[in-house]
C-alpha cells in the first residue's frame, strides 16, 4: 500500500497557518488549491526531480506553479512554520529521535568562526649577496 505524500491529520494542522489567496481584479485561471501545491512541492523535494519534470498526471499543477507557491511561502515565513508543524507533528508520533542529530556549515551559519591566527613573522634577508 502506498502511502500519502499529505496526510490528513497533517494537512490539518497546515491549513490554518496559510493565507487566504488575494483576489485577481483582471479574472484570469483559478488558482490551484493550497493542498495541491504542497503535494506537488513535496513530490519534487522528495524525488529529487526537476521542478519542469513534475508530471502533470498527478494533479499537483506545474513545477512552476508549485515553486512559485513555494516562494511565496518562503518571503511570507509561511514555510518555517509548516516546518515547526511538521518537527512537532512528528515527534508526538514518536517518529523523531532527537538524541541523533548532525549541524554542519551548510546548515548551521558559523557567524563568528575561530580566532584569527597570530601573524607569520617574515623571514629575515639574506645577508650574503647573490652572485652570478
Amino acid at each position: 500500500m502506498r502511502t500519502a505524500i499529505l496526510p490528513d491529520d497533517l494537512w490539518d494542522l497546515i491549513d490554518p497557518l496559510l493565507l487566504p489567496p488575494k483576489p485577481n481584479p483582471k479574472g484570469g485561471r483559478p488558482r490551484l488549491p493550497d493542498r495541491a501545491c504542497l503535494r506537488g512541492i513535496l513530490f519534487v523535494l522528495r524525488s529529487g526531480i526537476p521542478w519542469e519534470m513534475l508530471p502533470q498526471e498527478l494533479g499537483y499543477g506545474s513545477g512552476m506553479t508549485c515553486w512559485r507557491r513555494l516562494r511565496d511561502w518562503q518571503e511570507a515565513g509561511i514555510w518555517n512554520l509548516m516546518h515547526f508543524a511538521l518537527l512537532d507533528w512528528l515527534s508526538r508520533d514518536s517518529r523523531i529521535d532527537w538524541s541523533k542529530a548532525m549541524l554542519d556549515s551548510c546548515s548551521v551559519r558559523a557567524v563568528f568562526g575561530c580566532s584569527i591566527p597570530a601573524r607569520t613573522p617574515p623571514i629575515a634577508r639574506r645577508s650574503a649577496a647573490i652572485t652570478m
